[in-house]
């Protein structure tokens, strides 16, 4: 007897003015999971199926590149259960009316959709409908000031690469879909399928969500205040040393007073927080890159014991470190069919 194979509908919902790969990225690691999917089907009982619709009227959809999309149509017309649910960009060019309608679509179907999703600035269109009111969520690095303060609702999360939080999933931009649409995939088929998927994709490796959208060291150097990127600069190198306020501001030729406050409103983050930050983001570099010993990371990053890098870890990234070390040194898993 035949079993029966439900169709599980992946919509892209797109605006007019959208980055293309916020859309073509999850859209390829769908459809190279579709071409993929005779690994796994005889242990499923579903099928993906993609579909990329207007967030207006017009089918054809001009990106912010200049490169057009060509959709089935608008999110009006669709007449089928969507699943999954990824919106991948403001709706900048909409009219009000428009936008409301679209907005308040959103809202009656968000009860029967079992994942919406966002990339990018996607997190605004979200945001609108009240559907990330009390949760955690993360927009492109560049947006989520903004969307905080005009959001306070929502637990914008900075630098975070993705985030799930119940049946919502945001992702931060640009290549960040295709992270995010490889956890999806992992959520309903395993692991070891989404690793097989990235490889065809040629994707260096499955970043998890709590990872980083940026390195701290590259936001060092465009860094406006000299004194303060100066500061940024030497604290990269004595990581390992014990750095306090009034060294670095001695540092600057400021009074710690003052260091502080400016170097708040140049980086929007304490100078222990930022200290803390490197910290970790340079014990992940020593995890992903060496064998040393959780203890040997913690000395030499400045974070003193290996209890203190747990700490740290679960505490900024929601992970341990040696669970961060198997996510990103996992070597390519061999499928059997």
């Amino acid at each position: 007897m035949d079993r029966r194979i439900e169709t599980k509908h992946i919509v892209i919902l797109v605006p007019a003015g959208s980055t293309l790969l916020t859309t073509v990225g999850p859209l390829e690691v769908f459809a190279k999971s579709i071409e993929q999917f005779d690994i796994v089907r005889k242990k499923v009982n579903f099928r993906y199926e993609t579909h990329v619709v207007s967030m207006g009227q017009e089918k054809m959809i001009e990106s912010s590149s200049g490169l057009s999309i060509l959709s089935e149509g608008s999110y009006e017309e669709i007449d089928y259960p969507v699943d999954t649910l990824i919106v991948t960009g403001l709706a900048r060019y909409m009219g009000d009316e428009s936008k409301e309608k679209m907005i308040e679509w959103l809202r009656l179907k968000s009860g029967s959709i079992r994942r919406i999703c966002s990339v990018c600035s996607g997190a605004f269109v979200l945001a609108e409908t009240g559907l990330l009111n009390g949760k955690k969520a993360t927009a492109h690095w560049s947006k989520n000031e903004e969307l905080s303060l005009m959001y306070p609702e929502i637990d914008v999360q900075i630098a975070r690469i993705f985030i799930k939080d119940g049946k919502m999933y945001t992702a931060a931009g640009i290549t960040s879909g295709m992270d995010l649409a490889l956890a999806l995939i992992e959520e309903d088929l395993g692991q070891a399928f989404a690793l097989h998927v990235a490889r065809w994709l040629v994707l260096f490796l499955k970043r998890p969500g709590n990872q980083s959208q940026f390195n701290t060291y590259m936001d060092c150097k465009k860094i406006g205040n000299p004194a303060i990127r100066r500061v940024c600069e030497w604290i990269l190198e004595h990581l390992r040393e014990d750095l306090v306020v009034e060294d670095l501001a001695e540092y600057a030729a400021m009074s710690p007073r003052n260091f502080a406050r400016v170097f708040v409103r140049e980086l929007r983050i304490t100078p222990a927080k930022y200290i803390n930050r490197l910290r970790v983001d340079n014990a992940c570099q020593h995890l992903i890159e060496t064998q040393m010993s959780q203890d040997e990371i913690a000395d030499c990053c400045g974070l003193k014991t290996a209890e203190n890098l747990r700490r740290q870890f679960l505490s900024l990234l929601e992970i341990s470190p040696a669970q961060y070390r198997k996510n990103f040194q996992s070597s390519w898993c061999d499928l059997a069919v």
